[in-house]
This record gives structure tokens, C-alpha cells and sequence, in this order.
């Protein structure tokens, strides 16, 4: 960073009565420096490879196939989230992105709602697999911490929804052991509203209400619903003796939903055991809508434990492909024959 410009720029913030909070530097991945703030652990210069203790700390929310969280850079007990905000890394579904990558059957169930204001996914799963410990209900990361500098330092958000592939500055994302969310925001007027950062002990479904459920795996265009915490002409502050309920779930329409989300690896802690050889991706459209009367909970319906077996299945070469995942473990793939009468 141009230290003679950061601190020409938090002095005139200063003396303005401006938020000297707001991240005004833009970069593409491909001319990003290696930090973008003082006090990072991570890297924004990331490259492409797979590397599951990769550092990079670079998020994209383009789809439900290809979206990125952050977490913890290593297990443990004191790895909850708020233990871990500052220092947090990428983890993403799709490979490429130099972060590393979230198992296949970590997430079992995300939907990604396009907005005229942002980009959002919202969904569950076993998130042990990123490790963040067993029962943490977890925290929230953005780009405005206490000090000026994101949570985590240096964190970058991307995305091309849009457009063109752009730095998104205003985001939020919630994660938990078994729930997570993310929400970007378009560059323009509404983006501090749509994304703000105020409210992180209200969780997922209070910031975010949204689609929740298991087994289900969508793109959605959706209306933008109202800020959180505004109700009409007033604006709720977190701590008032009173929360106010949620804001019903936006409408939703043109979905295209999926079978399964993943990147093919076959992955055990840190360790690549195998990568992919070929895909099978069912699609299904829809062009109905959903009501806006619903509200989302707290509570994640159809969370199941880390000991729960999942089979995963690829077909190549008249071979079916089967990785069993037994909670933070995945075993390597059996060979069987596929024969189609």
C-alpha cells in the first residue's frame, strides 16, 4: 500500500467527518498487491492452484456453483469464529481461485439469489469440514472492523455477477458450524445499506432471510426486500430493549436448481487424495415465484451430524465412482462397473 496516501486520505476523512472506515482501493485479482492492509496474515495474491492451507484471503459470489466463505486457517477448539475473524481464509467451491477448496458434501444445501442491489447464498452443512469447531453457532466477518481494517484483515470480496468480474467493497457474511451466509453488494447508493454491518450477534436468518433448506441447490433472481433494520421510517439499533422479527424473505422467481454442488476433489484435512476426473451436473429451471410472506429461523431444519455417511457418485468411462465421506474424512473412491442394459 502507498502508506503516504492511506494516511493523506484517513486525514481528510478525519477532518471531513467522514467514516474512515470505507475501503476505497479497488483491485481485479490480477493486479492485486500481496496485502492490502496493514496487520494482514493472509495473501490476496493467490494464483490459481489447489492448496488446502492455502492463506489466500479472496472471496467470490458469483453462483451456487461458484461461491467461497471464510473460515478458520486451522482446526480446534479455539477456532470459533470470533476467535478467528481477523485472521480468516478463503474456502471456496470452485477450484481455480487459489483459496482452498470446501469438500464436496460440506454443503448440503445453498441458494444464491441474484438482486438489483446484491449477490447472496445462503444455506447448511457440515462446516466442521472447514474447520470451524463442532456446536460454534459462529460469527460474523466484513469489512469495517474496529480498527479501520477488515475481519478478516485484508479481506477481498470479487464478483461477476454484474458484469464484468469487479471488487465488491460492502459485504457481510455469517458463518456457523452448520449454517452459513453471504451477501455482496453492487457498487452504488444502496450498497452500505443493503449490506450493513451492524447487526452480527442477529445471525443469519435476521440479516438475511432467505432460503435455508437442505437438499436443495439453486441460482434465483430475487427482489432486493427491505435493509435490515429498517422498518419504514425508522431504523432498529442492535442492543434496544426490543428486536423487531425478521423482514419477510424477498420474492424469488427464474430459478435454475441443481442436483449437487462441488469441485470434485476428494479431500481429507489438508490432504488432496485425489482430483476430479469427470462431472455429471443435473439442471432443472423454473419459473415460478416464491412468496414473500415467508420468514426464515434461526434453527437449520435437516442438519444432520458429522457421523452420517455421504455417497458421492461420478460416472467415467464406464466406471461409477464412489467417494464415502464419514464426518471429517473422506475415503478414497471405489471403482465399479457401470452397465447400462
Amino acid at each position: 500500500m502507498h502508506r503516504f496516501s492511506v494516511t493523506l486520505f484517513l486525514c481528510l476523512t478525519a477532518f471531513l467527518g467522514v467514516d474512515a472506515q470505507t475501503y476505497t482501493a479497488t483491485y481485479l485479482p490480477s493486479n492485486v498487491p500481496d496485502q492490502t492492509q496493514d496487520g494482514q496474515t493472509g495473501t490476496n495474491q493467490c494464483g490459481t492452484a489447489v492448496n488446502q492451507t492455502s492463506d489466500c484471503q479472496n472471496v467470490y459470489v458469483n453462483s451456487v456453483e461458484d461461491f467461497c466463505i471464510y473460515g478458520p486457517p486451522r482446526p480446534g477448539p479455539d477456532s470459533v469464529v470470533g476467535n478467528i475473524e481477523r485472521i480468516a481464509v478463503a474456502f471456496c467451491i470452485k477450484s481455480g481461485t487459489g483459496a482452498r477448496l470446501i469438500p464436496d458434501g460440506a454443503i448440503r444445501g445453498a441458494h444464491f439469489v441474484q438482486t438489483p442491489d446484491y449477490v447472496q447464498v445462503t444455506g447448511v452443512g457440515n462446516l466442521t469440514l472447514i474447520n470451524i469447531p463442532r456446536g460454534d453457532a459462529g460469527g460474523e466477518l466484513d469489512p469495517h472492523g474496529a480498527d479501520g481494517n477488515g475481519n478478516p484483515v485484508g479481506g477481498l470480496v470479487f464478483s461477476d455477477a454484474f458484469g464484468e468480474l469487479q471488487q465488491l467493497h460492502e459485504w457481510t457474511n455469517f458463518v456457523g458450524a452448520d449454517q452459513f451466509c453471504i451477501r455482496a453488494c453492487k457498487p452504488g447508493p444502496n450498497a452500505v445499506r443493503y449490506c450493513e454491518h451492524i447487526y452480527d450477534v442477529l445471525g443469519c436468518a435476521w440479516n438475511m432471510p432467505a432460503d435455508y433448506s437442505p437438499g436443495a441447490f439453486e441460482n434465483c433472481q430475487a427482489d432486493s426486500g427491505e435493509p435490515m433494520g429498517v422498518y419504514g421510517s425508522s431504523t432498529f439499533f442492535q442492543g434496544q430493549p426490543a428486536t423487531p422479527p425478521p423482514h419477510p424473505v424477498p420474492s424469488s422467481s427464474s430459478c435454475t436448481t441443481f442436483s449437487s454442488i462441488g469441485n470434485g476433489y476428494v479431500i481429507s484435512g489438508t490432504s488432496i487424495l485425489s482430483a476430479p476426473t469427470s462431472s455429471v451436473t443435473t439442471t432443472s429451471m423454473s419459473g415460478s415465484s416464491t412468496s414473500g410472506g415467508a420468514s426464515a429461523t434461526s434453527s437449520v431444519p435437516g442438519s444432520t451430524s458429522t457421523s452420517a455417511a455421504i455417497g458421492l457418485l461420478t460416472t467415467t468411462a464406464g466406471w461409477e465412482q464412489i467417494s464415502l465421506i464419514v464426518g471429517s474424512t473422506v475415503f478414497l473412491p471405489l471403482l465399479v462397473p457401470f452397465f447400462v442394459l
